[in-house]
Order: C-alpha cells, then sequence, then structure tokens
C-alpha cells in the first residue's frame, strides 16, 4: 500500500513541470499572425519613403526645368532684343545715306555738274580689289612723277662732284674726315667694309677693299639700274612664270608663278623686300632677255669704275656675282641719282594685291624705319658664300656717306657694324 501512495506525489511534480516548459515556449515564439503584422507595417514604411523620394526628384526636375526654360527665354528676349537694334541701325544707315545721295542731287542740280559718288566696296573681293586699284594709282603716280621719300629727300639732286661749288666741298670736307685725332677706333666686325664720303669720295674707313667677294642681292641694284636706263614702261603688266622659280638654291617666293604685276611693283619688291623671282622677272622682261640683260649690267659696272666686279644672273643667287667693296661703293653712289631706286629701296613696308589676295611686304633692313637714320638708298643680301651683306647711303652729321658691309657672320652683325659707324662718324670732331 505504500508504495503506490508514494508515485503519485512524484507523477504530479512531473506534469506540472512538463506544463510550465510548454507554456514558456508558447510565450517565447509568436504567433504568425503578429510575424504578418510586422512585415505588413516595414513594406509600408518602405513604399512611404519611396513615394517621398520621387515627389522630391520629381520637384527638383522641375525647379531645374523651370529655371532653364527662364534662361532660355531670356537668352531669346535678347537675341530679338540685338536683332530690332541691328535693324534699326540698318535702317538709319540707309536713311542717312539716302539722304546724302539726296543732298548731292541736289546739289548737282545748283550747280548743274554731275558729282561723282564714292564707291563702298561691300565685299571682300570688292574690297580687294578697290585696294589693288589704289596700290596701281599710287605706282603710276610714282612712274610719272618720280616722287620722292621723305627719307631721300635730301639726295633729290643727282651728286656730281665737278659741279659743287669748292666752298660746299670744304664745308662738308671739314664735317666728316678722317684725322689721326679721332677719339674713338673703329672696329667693324664684317669681313671686308669701306665708308665713303659720298660728295669727295674720300674714304673714311677701309677693311680688305681690294678683294673681290661674292655680293648676293646687293645685285638687285645693278639689275632695277639697267631696267630704268630702257626707260621700259613702268606700268605693263609682266606675270610670274615657272622660268622666274629658283632652281639654283631652292628659295622660296610669296609671288606665286602665274602672279601679274606691274614692272613698277615688281622694281619694288625686288629693292624692299629682296624678291628673287621680281628680279628675275625684270632681267627676263628685259629688251633682248634676260642676256641682253646680263650684258648691260656688266657694261654699266665698267661704265661706272667697278674694274673688279662682274654678274652672271640678276638676282644675286649665283656666287659668280662679285664687286669689292670700292666698286659697290661705286654702285650704290650711282644708284643715288635715280628717284625710283631711292624711293623704293627705302621704303618700310607695302601692301600689294596678288591673285585677289592682299600680301604685305616689308623692308629687309629695318634701319629705314629708325628716326635716328637718314637713308637715301639701302640694300640687303644674304648667300651662304657671301654672308650678310649691306650697302647704304645715309646722311651724318649733314653729309651724305655710302657704306659697304661684306661678309657679316651673326644675324645682326651688319646691323650692329652699321650703328657703330655711324657713332664713330658723329664723334669726329670738326677741323
Amino acid at each position: 500500500m505504500n508504495k503506490p501512495t508514494a508515485f503519485f506525489p512524484t507523477l504530479l511534480l512531473s506534469l506540472a513541470i512538463s506544463l510550465s516548459f510548454a507554456g514558456f515556449a508558447e510565450a517565447k515564439e509568436p504567433s504568425s499572425d503578429a510575424k504578418h503584422s510586422v512585415t505588413h507595417s516595414s513594406k509600408n514604411t518602405a513604399k512611404k519613403d519611396v513615394a517621398v523620394n520621387k515627389s522630391k526628384k520629381e520637384k527638383v526636375a522641375a525647379n531645374r526645368k523651370s529655371a532653364k526654360s527662364e534662361k532660355v527665354a531670356l537668352k531669346d528676349a535678347k537675341k530679338v532684343k540685338t536683332a530690332a537694334k541691328n535693324k534699326a541701325n540698318k535702317v538709319e544707315k540707309v536713311a542717312k545715306k539716302t539722304s546724302k545721295t539726296e543732298k548731292i542731287a541736289k546739289k548737282s542740280l545748283k550747280t548743274g555738274k554731275t558729282v561723282a559718288q564714292k564707291f563702298t566696296p561691300s565685299t571682300k573681293v570688292e574690297r580687294d580689289a578697290q585696294r589693288k586699284d589704289r596700290n596701281r594709282e599710287k605706282l603710276a603716280k610714282i612712274s610719272r612723277t618720280g616722287k620722292i621719300s621723305q627719307a631721300a629727300k635730301y639726295a633729290a639732286k643727282p651728286v656730281i662732284i665737278a659741279s659743287t661749288p669748292a666752298a660746299a666741298v670744304a664745308s662738308i670736307r671739314n664735317s666728316i674726315q678722317q684725322s689721326s685725332n679721332t677719339p674713338l677706333t673703329l672696329n667693324v666686325e664684317s669681313r671686308a667694309a669701306l665708308v665713303m664720303n659720298a660728295v669727295t669720295g674720300e674714304v673714311l674707313y677701309s677693311k680688305n677693299t681690294e678683294q673681290a667677294l661674292p655680293i648676293a642681292s646687293i645685285t638687285k641694284l645693278m639689275t632695277v639700274m639697267v631696267v630704268l636706263d630702257a626707260a621700259q614702261p613702268l606700268d605693263e603688266p609682266i606675270t610670274i612664270t615657272d622660268d622666274d622659280v629658283d632652281r639654283m638654291r631652292n628659295t622660296t617666293s610669296r609671288l606665286k608663278v602665274g602672279a601679274v604685276l606691274s614692272r613698277a611693283e615688281l622694281m619694288l619688291l625686288a629693292l624692299m623686300s629682296s624678291e628673287n623671282r621680281a628680279a628675275h622677272a625684270l632681267a627676263r622682261n628685259y629688251v633682248g632677255g634676260t642676256p641682253a640683260a646680263l650684258a648691260a649690267m656688266n657694261r654699266k659696272a665698267h661704265a661706272i669704275g667697278m674694274s673688279n666686279s662682274r654678274f652672271f644672273d640678276g638676282t644675286g643667287l649665283s656666287s659668280g656675282n662679285v664687286a669689292t667693296p670700292k666698286d659697290l661703293a661705286l654702285m650704290v653712289k650711282a644708284s643715288t641719282t635715280y628717284p625710283l631706286i631711292r624711293r623704293f629701296s627705302t621704303t618700310s613696308e607695302h601692301a600689294v594685291a596678288i591673285n585677289n589676295n592682299v600680301q604685305q611686304f616689308r623692308n629687309t633692313n629695318y634701319l629705314v624705319k629708325s628716326p635716328d637714320w637718314e637713308i637715301g638708298v639701302s640694300k640687303t643680301g644674304f648667300i651662304n658664300e657671301a654672308g650678310k651683306c649691306l650697302v647704304m647711303q645715309a646722311k651724318i652729321k649733314q653729309t651724305p656717306v655710302v657704306i659697304v658691309l661684306m661678309d657679316s657672320m651673326g644675324k645682326y652683325t651688319r646691323i650692329g657694324d652699321a650703328q657703330r659707324v655711324k657713332k664713330w662718324l658723329e664723334a669726329v670732331p670738326a677741323n
């Protein structure tokens, strides 16, 4: 009877413990309905966030679109305003032009004479054509009148020593002459040089004057002299041909084959810018052609006393064209008797219309633009055999002086030598 009684309480205790564990597990694990409720709430929150972000983006895009539209509207308004202003200006110009035309017509009726209206070009082709005509008119005036440039007025008349009064010669001699009392020693870096009084013929400085050297484009002075001596029409049109292209040294030129210029324009470019094709075309169109031109050049050299010189072409590209500094001094002195050579060789720059294109040419000797120099004749030259050369007639201390500088090595050596000669002559005291 005791054993069953003891077992019963134990059974009740075990049952109670089992029930408590079941309740704990049930309390720990939520129901499926609760789980579904939480998940649905999260999804709704996410949807709301997406909707808010989308709304913000749409609002920003709308603002940007509105700002862009405003900018476009302002730009269009500005364009319309500018167009209206331009149209008003155009109408005003037309009205002024019409008024001017009416005034001219009234004036013509009063005076009984027809007043020529000035042509105003409206296109680039018309402007180029007008500029070309203007340049040709200027050159035609030069050809007819022989007008002398401002820098060369002092040399307007040929220098003839025999006709110079003795008192004037004495005055010039006293102005500049070599003297043992010269305060400065002249150091010229050019290989050969000569400085000569252009009126008296007195040599003021000399260096290697007896040796005949290549003279390069100094040749062009002689080429132009014989062309002028031949009295060919200066306004005659000359075409640059393939014969004028340099095959000897393959030098370049801005005068293209087919370009047409007057004889005066070719002389200007040959002397001012040292254009080889211009010089070759001048010799080629000489009476009798290039051979006759070369013969005339050599005859001219002999006639003016250039005993050690010879010419084989009219450009100076041939190293066979040689002369001594004394020869070149005589050639420069002779060239001063030609007004056009004085004018063309000292022109600082000139625009030429070539094939409807206006090209600017400049002088190869920039000293012609210097206010410190009064230059009557100028010519530069260069080939490898000759080095850098420069010849000038300039007025220093009121005296015309011929300066010859040959075979200078550096780019600016000949210019530096010319400046040194000028300072040296200015420092010579009058006796």
